[in-house]
Order: C-alpha cells, then structure tokens, then sequence
C-alpha cells in the first residue's frame, strides 16, 4: 500500500502495533469492569451516614480509578491507531476495527467470567451467613450421634422410624446438597433444616434452650 506521508511501517511494525493495541485495550476493558463493579451501587454517589471508614473512602476515590484507567489505556491504544494511520489509511481502519474487536472480546470474556464466578455456590448471596446457621445445626445434632449419654437419654433423635427424626434426615441430606449445588436455595434448606431439628427435638422430650 502507498505510504500518504513520510510515515513508513514495514509488516512487522504493522504486527508489533496491533499486538501492543490489542494487549491495551483488553487490560484497559478489564480494568474498567473491575473498577466499577467494585464501585458504588448508586452509581458512585456515597452517602454518608456517620464519620468514613475505610471502604467509604475507598468507594470515593473509585471514580478516580477509573478514570486513570481509561487515561493510560488511551496513551497506548490512541499512538497505536493513529501511527500506522499515517502510514496508511487502510492501515490505520484495520487497527481501528482490531482495536474495537479487542474491546468487544474482553467485554464478553469478563462477562462470561464474572456470572461464571457468580454462579459458584459459595458466591450466592448470603452463602456465608447460611452456611455458619448450617454448621451450628449440624454440631447441634452430632452431639445426640457422639454423645453417649444424650443417646440414652433421647433415643427418638436417632429413631428414623419417629416421622419428626426421618424429616429431620432429609432436611440434612437437602441442606447438604443446596450448600455445594448452584442454583439452590441454600438459606432456604437451612431454615427447613431449622425447623425439622427443633420439632424432631420436641418429639424426642429435648427441652428447649
């Protein structure tokens, strides 16, 4: 192709360009994703309620983040386009089109990728405030399995043949699968679980805490 202006790129310069062009706007798209997504949910605005803390401030100064981040993308991605444009219009379009295929590529990678994190059960919302009710639950009902004296004292918690103790063991076994499946109500089977180990405990003479 005829070079327009004393600018001359020989193929390799052309690569060269496009890789750096590529490499910047891909960490330019993910930078910017994860700073707002770490960003404020009201779009950045933080209100604040007492004196800041430390997550406060760190929501303020988000903006600024991105801002920056975009700003050293642009240092790179902009002498990219516009160098090889100089040598050759034609050249220019084809890192313009390459630059913009980069950023739709990492836009949908990072999507892909953060509702794949998302969909992990230990992700879920309220996955850990349910998991500690589960783990507490489950201590509650080793301690008739474990314990030889509640064992005597309370058979029916280990009766499976008692409708309130075999509710209770598929509470269990539904708590457990809802903790590593995604796609569960986990906070939901615990409190099932909740309910079946205090109505299994009534049924068996346990009194309450």
């Amino acid at each position: 192709m005829p070079a327009t202006t004393g600018v001359q790129l020989t193929v390799w310069q052309i690569g060269l360009w496009a890789i750096l062009l590529m490499c910047a706007v891909t960490l330019t798209v993910h930078a910017v994703r994860k700073g707002v997504a770490q960003g404020a949910p009201d779009g950045g605005r933080v209100t604040l309620a007492g004196p800041p803390t430390h997550r406060d401030r760190d929501l303020v100064k988000e903006p600024d983040a991105v801002f920056w981040n975009v700003f050293a993308g642009l240092v790179v991605v902009v002498p990219a386009v516009v160098i090889p444009a100089l040598a050759s219009p034609a050249v220019g379009l084809l890192m313009l089109i390459l630059g913009v295929g980069a950023a739709l590529a990492a836009f949908s990678v990072g999507r892909k990728l953060e509702q794949k994190r998302q969909s992990r059960p230990e992700n879920r919302p309220g996955y850990a405030e349910a998991a500690a009710r589960h783990d507490a639950l489950l201590a509650r009902w080793q301690r008739y399995e474990l314990d030889p004296a509640k064992g005597i004292d309370f058979p029916g918690m280990s009766d499976v043949n008692v409708p309130q103790t075999a509710a209770l063991v598929r509470a269990l076994q539904e708590a457990q699968r809802c903790r590593i499946a995604a796609g569960t109500d986990y906070a939901r089977a615990v409190e099932q679980l909740d309910v079946a180990m205090a109505e299994a405990e009534a049924a068996a003479g346990v009194s309450a805490p």
